[in-house]
């Protein structure tokens, strides 16, 4: 454990660039996630057709695919970040593909929830003057989220572990970190896996954490 020890400030450091991927990526996939979501019930076919390309493309090919094109097709293109140090423009490229990825699980666990409403609730609020947006945010929104909290938190769950493929495009996330310091220590490769371990279990539990508890409020609360 000497190498945890005195290295624990670059697995600090590490863990502090793995909470950032996870809160922006998250933030970002949750509100294009919802978005897509209502794309994918849109009476316009267009919407419909572009949402569902979306969700199938990005749902079926390897993350290490889209953050490869994150960090090398969008550069070549001419997609820049000026005033970026090199370091941090890796890191916005590595928060886009997170969040591209991630949307579309997040759109299906959305839908999968308006899909269990009951379609009269629908008409209703048609019936009463309501416009499909404001179905879908006043009425049909607020009750999916409440169904569907546990797979949105799971979702969540995978896009902490997946922050670790940042890692192989120049990001230095705990994944990262924990290689340059087992390039040092290589003698005490387990106890370093280990404390990295440490450091995912204490988002991911505690994630877990939030879901029941969030789940629990929102069965009294039906």
């Amino acid at each position: 454990m000497d190498a945890v020890i005195e290295h624990f400030g670059t697995f600090l450091s590490g863990f502090g660039r793995t909470l950032a991927l996870l809160g922006i990526a998250g933030a970002g996939a949750l509100v294009i996630g919802t978005v897509v979501a209502g794309m994918r019930i849109s009476p316009v076919a267009p919407m419909r057709a572009v949402a569902t390309v979306y969700t199938e493309v990005f749902r079926n090919i390897p993350l290490t695919l889209v953050l490869f094109a994150c960090a090398f097709v969008l550069p070549y293109v001419g997609v820049r970040f000026a005033g970026l140090d090199p370091q941090s423009g890796y890191f916005v490229l590595a928060c886009i593909g997170l969040t591209a990825y991630t949307a579309p699980f997040i759109a299906e666990a959305l839908r999968s929830g308006i899909n269990a409403i009951p379609l009269g609730q629908a008409e209703a609020a048609r019936a009463i003057g309501l416009t499909f947006g404001q179905t879908l945010g006043i009425v049909i929104l607020p009750q999916a989220v409440r169904m569907v909290i546990p797979p949105i938190i799971n979702v969540l769950i995978a896009l902490t572990k997946n922050t670790s493929v940042a890692g192989g495009f120049f990001v230095v996330e705990l994944v990262a970190s924990s290689r340059r310091v087992i390039n040092e220590r290589g003698d005490e490769t387990i106890a370093i896996l280990l404390a990295v371990a440490a450091f995912y279990l204490v988002v991911t539990v505690t994630l877990g954490r939030i879901a029941a508890v969030v789940e629990a409020r929102v069965a009294v609360l039906r």
